[in-house]
């Protein structure tokens, strides 16, 4: 939604007019502001109504949080395994890494 209202505001503009619109929803004041609406928003949607969708949320981005911090670790991984596949395939023993 917020999307679809951010492309109808420059769909009007001219190409030399969208940096002068653009700079200042990058303020620092504009972002804070955006942010503490957002806030409020969410408050107003799931706390007020006493809604069970925030442990939702809660118990989903932590587990998405958690998969990315962990992410690199598991691509190391299954790059060792492929190497060690590869090394085998070759007749080549693979250096062990333990």
């Amino acid at each position: 939604m917020a999307l679809r209202n951010f492309y109808n505001e420059i769909r009007a503009l001219k190409v030399k007019e969208l940096p002068k619109h653009l700079k200042p929803k990058f303020s620092l004041d504009y972002i804070k502001n955006s942010f503490d609406r957002g806030l409020d928003n969410y408050y107003t949607k799931y706390i007020e109504t006493s809604s069970v969708d925030p442990v939702y949320h809660v118990c989903f981005g932590g587990m998405a949080l958690s998969y990315l911090i962990n992410l690199p670790e598991e691509r190391r991984h299954a790059e060792h395994l492929e190497q060690e596949r590869l090394a085998k395939e070759h007749g080549l023993s693979a250096p062990h890494h333990h």
